[in-house]
């Protein structure tokens, strides 16, 4: 179960603090030779932009894709060696380049012309970006991937801000595509590439629900749940807190323990609850109400997914890496 999926409504408005974008990506790997959940949380708002590596019981690191607050200049390339405190200290180095990283509009994730690696004893553990033969030439190693352990995708939680309408682009199973979501007039319209593929109307009496849609050929099945948004002032625009989308793909993904900025961000929300709202025991661990029924179905249709990923090495469900799942916190904000 994802933990803490849903908060009441709340008001997001300064815009300092808010995040822009907030990506965090689940990734089925090998460290040391030793099976992990890789968790990747990208972030940005008006005046940072970061990367916050982690793996649960191994080790966390932040990185600023920016030198200071108020430069416009990336940082330089850049390593580090980390020690696996689970793993009988075995010493691992990551390496990064962001330098002439290219975003798409408001993106927090980079779509180009980077790289982020991670070696243990000279070899190559995992790898993401475009610029191989850049790592290569700096980190002066002769570095192999091992067959049949190449880095799996399971799943992208991602945060989206907007009034009426929400974006996200997500690989499905290699294919990438545009997911837009729009919510007005008492109707949810989902998009995929710009082409209406799922209209749901009179949205006050189906504030939760599933249905099947095709993303790039692929059957996926497509969760909702926009209660926050109907229990406060309606679906107009003075609606706030945020809804919950899960795009589904054959036996589904695994679910990171939220960390860093996207725990702040939840943390933030949950401080600003009103007295209608859930009891002070639910925590970051504890979803609300709301929250476990649409991931309830979703769990149901996967014996395997929607697990949250507390330890590394903990779940041996990963080796289903036929599915991929996309969760969207769609955050209504002035």
């Amino acid at each position: 179960m994802i933990p803490a999926c849903f908060s009441n409504p709340s008001t997001l408005s300064s815009t300092s603090q808010v995040p822009q974008n907030l990506v965090t990506c689940i990734y089925q790997t090998q460290l040391c030779n030793s099976p992990t959940y890789l968790t990747l949380t990208w972030s940005k708002s008006l005046f940072s932009h970061s990367l916050t590596i982690y793996a649960a019981d191994s080790f966390s690191i932040t990185i600023s894709l920016y030198p200071s607050s108020f430069s416009f200049f990336r940082n330089k390339p850049g390593s580090k060696s980390l020690y696996l405190t689970h793993h009988h200290y075995q010493r691992i180095k990551l390496y990064w380049d962001f330098t002439r990283a290219e975003f798409s509009h408001n993106s927090a994730e980079p779509e180009s012309r980077f790289y982020i690696a991670i070696s243990c004893d000279a070899r190559l553990e995992f790898f993401l970006g475009d610029l191989y033969s850049e790592l290569t030439r700096r980190s002066g190693l002769v570095m192999t991937r091992q067959l049949g352990h190449e880095p799996a995708l399971l799943s992208r939680r991602e945060h989206v801000f907007g009034r009426k309408s929400y974006v996200s682009r997500a690989n499905f199973l290699g294919s990438k595509h545009e997911i837009g979501i729009e919510c007005s007039g008492g109707m949810l319209v989902v998009k995929v590439d710009g082409e209406i593929s799922l209209v749901i109307k009179r949205l006050a009496w189906k504030f939760r629900g599933n249905e099947r849609i095709y993303v790039g050929g692929l059957e996926v099945e497509f969760f909702w749940d926009v209660f926050n948004w109907v229990n406060n002032n309606g679906l107009g625009g003075g609606a706030h807190g945020h809804g919950v989308f899960i795009f589904q793909v054959g036996d589904g993904g695994v679910w990171p323990q939220m960390a860093g900025p996207e725990k702040r961000l939840m943390r933030k929300s949950m401080s600003m609850v009103g007295p209608t709202s859930t009891p002070p025991a639910l925590s970051l661990s504890s979803p609300s109400p709301s929250c476990s029924s649409v991931l309830q179905w979703a769990e149901e249709s996967s014996d395997c997914g929607r697990s949250s990923c507390s330890s590394s090495t903990s779940r041996s469900c990963g080796s289903n890496i036929g599915g991929f799942s996309l969760l969207l916190y769609a955050w209504r904000k002035d």
